[in-house]
């Protein structure tokens, strides 16, 4: 597609035929027909609204709970860089631009008193975290977010509000294809030094007992329980991915170069040399093993997106 179709010009960086897999935590995938890293939220307005609407968008992140199939990704990949990663202070609100990470927000808050320590150990960005309702330690994006700056695919503005959400379980209804810019989060207050340390032990707890040190995409498949309308667990008849996973004998279960880890059995790791396909392939695999021996059919966590090789 890339060699016959002209796109808009841009003050950003727009590349063709772009290889995906050194952007994904998982080192795997193919290329996308053109990667958009625009200058700033007009150049991203300017070139959406010029772009053949037929040409499909595609947001990406840094790449921390996505796998790129091998064939890559048609159309374009927007991905938001700096001018887009500024975080600011007003009272109880925490603006955070869509690219800023996760960890980043979280220790800067904390440095103010202002409590976002549940994003400390959620890998990947504040658009993201916006995107996939994204919680940890009991607390979601949702009990958070106050609204949201995003980009339409025709490249119109809009401000989200809280009912425009739909947030859920590592979910929102907000389209695929617009591009989250900004978030702005009411936070409680802290006392720094309390924050700090609480976020020093989440660090701490999960180092002893999730493989950071290896290629992963986070927890691969969502916890299989009860969530209310905002996203929050119903702890009472909460199941936990990794221990169906166990049951059902897949703790370290593997497929050419991917492999569940021995570490934490809801963890697929890439050892080295495996392929998206591989990957994807052993993820299917271990849902259907979790099917048969426990009725539960697994729902991925893991954003898998392009065409196969």
């Amino acid at each position: 597609m890339s060699d016959t179709v002209t796109l808009p010009a841009v003050r950003g960086r727009l590349t063709s035929q772009r290889s995906l897999s050194e952007l994904t935590w998982l080192r795997v995938g193919g290329p996308a027909d053109w990667l958009f890293q625009p200058a700033d939220e007009q150049d991203l307005c300017d070139f959406l609204s010029a772009l053949d609407p037929d040409i499909p968008v595609f947001p990406m992140g840094v790449g921390s709970n996505l796998i790129v199939r091998d064939g890559g990704i048609r159309g374009v990949v927007v991905r938001l860089g700096r001018g887009f990663n500024g975080v600011e202070f007003d009272g109880e609100t925490v603006t955070a631009g869509a690219a800023a990470l996760d960890a980043q927000v979280a220790k800067r808050a904390a440095s103010q008193g202002r409590d976002l320590t549940f994003l400390r150990t959620i890998p990947g960005t504040i658009g993201g975290a916006c995107r996939m309702n994204a919680g940890c330690y009991g607390s979601y994006m949702a009990d958070v977010f106050l609204e949201a700056q995003a980009v339409t695919r025709s490249g119109k503005r809009m401000t989200l509000g809280p009912q425009d959400m739909g947030f859920a379980y590592r979910h929102s209804e907000v389209p695929p294809d617009w591009i989250v810019t900004q978030v702005t989060m009411k936070t409680p207050r802290g006392d720094p030094n309390d924050l700090q340390r609480r976020m020093i032990d989440q660090v701490a707890k999960r180092d002893a007992t999730q493989p950071t040190k290896d290629r992963t995409a986070g927890s691969t498949f969502r916890n299989p329980a009860g969530f209310s309308s905002t996203g929050r667990a119903n702890d009472t008849h909460e199941l936990k991915a990794w221990k169906v996973i166990d049951e059902a004998g897949m703790r370290g279960a593997a497929l050419g170069g991917a492999q569940m880890s021995q570490m934490h059995s809801n963890f697929l790791t890439n050892t080295g040399a495996a392929t998206a396909t591989e990957l994807e392939a052993l993820g299917e695999e271990v849902r259907k093993r979790v099917f048969e021996t426990s009725g539960i059919e697994l729902v991925w966590e893991i954003m898998r997106v392009g065409d196969p090789a």
